[in-house]
């Protein structure tokens, strides 16, 4: 059988890890082995090959001669070989299946859609445990096939793979405990339920771009579904209801939750977004990559009370899911909505059990905490008295320009005294030009008392 035109693997290995472009080092955790050269070798010098290959981007069409991948992979671990040009599954069963120690498998953004995976091909993969299909136009025949043979994969990338659909295998794959799946185009529930049923010990889903536009399933059905599930990324997804936040506690296991980017949030702050979730969320411990400290989640419990005290009775959340579909019906015929529409409003289960916990809270006084701008004092030159507002940002020798036409000084022949009407001191006097009039803590009601310097 001919060998495929382009480069092949073992080509390009040894290119790369030749001892003039990757020299040999010692120590610790360096982890580069150097094979002896295999007999008959056309290679005159040794190898040093890491455990950790990055072949990516290198034009790789084929495998090469198998013994020598055999002879200088024997040791590898993990395998780049993202953005090359391999479309057929025969020539990457080659390589892999001469690599025994192979954990790690990355073979994003080849073409290899334009072949069939044989399952005597996958089976070359069995002691694979991370892999990444990403942007390889990957059907869901080849997965299954995939997941078929790898008893023990654990992490699977499948994103970019235009998905609008999932097919189920037959046979469940319980080894899986993360998968990623972004950027696909699975906007539907049912076909992400399906995922809980392939894979039943998932630990880790991300649906990051995926523009999901709800969660319709039954509470109970949940748990069901991802007993397991302890994260999940709905980054940039489609959630448009405070409903889809509350199912979320309904995953038995789930602790964090990434929720960047969906519609339901975009009309509130970024204090008003995290805050709310939170208390929406009493099992999560990380919301959007940031640890919730118990600190936080007080805070956020009593800052959701406070912000629906004076909504109307309609809005504010209630305390079970039959009191919320009764309200929906009556809401709905009484504006002529539809009831999915008045599910963006935010209804809450565990509302109520917060103001068991805190009581009905007032809402916070509003505390203005910046400087006084300016302030009304009174102005005593001789027998004189001018009431007259001043401008606290400015310096007393600002201060000596607005009093000139006043009390007809110079400003070089003016004294000013301050007089605070509620302290126990005398005048202070105000010698300095360059001084903020603020920082003598001016307020209304006090005294500027104005004198001419004595010859």
């Amino acid at each position: 059988m001919d060998q495929p035109s382009g480069r092949s693997f073992m080509q390009v290995l040894c290119e790369k890890y030749s001892p003039e472009n990757f020299p040999y080092r010692r120590g610790p955790g360096m982890g580069v082995h150097v094979p002896a050269t295999p007999q008959g070798s056309p290679m005159k010098d040794r190898l040093n090959l890491p455990s950790v290959l990055v072949l990516n981007s290198c034009g790789i069409t084929c495998a090469g001669d198998e013994k020598e991948i055999a002879a200088f992979c024997a040791h590898v671990s993990e395998l780049d070989l993202s953005d090359n040009k391999l479309e057929d599954w025969h020539e990457v069963s080659k390589i892999v299946s001469n690599v025994p120690q192979l954990e790690f498998l990355n073979l994003s953004s080849n073409p290899l859609n334009l072949s069939v995976l044989e399952r005597t091909c996958a089976g070359s993969f069995s002691g694979v445990r991370k892999l990444v299909l990403n942007n390889i136009k990957a059907s869901w025949e080849t997965v299954h096939t995939i997941l078929q043979e790898l008893p023990d994969l654990e992490e699977l990338f499948l994103c970019l793979n235009d998905y609008e659909t999932v097919s189920c295998p037959s046979i469940c794959c319980h080894s899986l405990k993360l998968l990623h799946i972004t950027d696909n185009n699975l906007q539907d529930w049912t076909e992400i339920r399906k995922l809980g049923v392939m894979f039943p010990s998932l630990d880790t889903l991300v649906l990051a771009n995926n523009h999901l536009n709800a969660i319709e399933e039954p509470d109970d059905s949940l748990a069901r579904l991802f007993p397991n599930l302890r994260s999940i990324s709905l980054h940039k997804s489609g959630l448009q209801s405070w409903e889809d936040i509350d199912k979320l506690n309904s995953f038995p296991k789930l602790e964090e939750v990434r929720l960047l980017g969906i519609p339901l949030l975009q009309p509130y702050t970024t204090e008003e977004r995290r805050k709310l979730v939170v208390a929406r969320l009493p099992s999560v411990s990380k919301l959007n990559g940031s640890v919730v400290t118990d600190g936080e989640r007080e805070d956020s419990e009593r800052f959701f009370i406070r912000y629906y005290v004076d909504v109307p009775q309609e809005e504010v959340p209630f305390s079970t899911w039959h009191q919320i579909k009764v309200h929906l019906h009556s809401l709905a015929c009484r504006h002529a909505v539809s009831q999915h529409h008045l599910l963006k409003r935010p209804f809450f289960p565990q509302y109520h059990e917060l103001i068991t916990k805190y009581g009905k809270l007032e809402p916070l006084a509003e505390v203005d905490l910046r400087p006084q701008s300016s302030a009304k004092v009174e102005v005593h030159f001789n027998d004189q008295v001018e009431e007259m507002s001043i401008r606290l940002d400015q310096t007393v020798a600002e201060l000596k320009k607005q009093l000139k036409t006043l009390v007809q000084l110079p400003t070089s022949n003016m004294l000013l005294y301050y007089f605070d009407h509620e302290a126990p001191f005398g005048p202070e006097e105000m010698k300095y030009s360059s001084r903020a009039l603020h920082s003598f803590g001016i307020r209304d009601g006090d005294k500027i008392y104005v004198e001419s310097k004595t010859k």
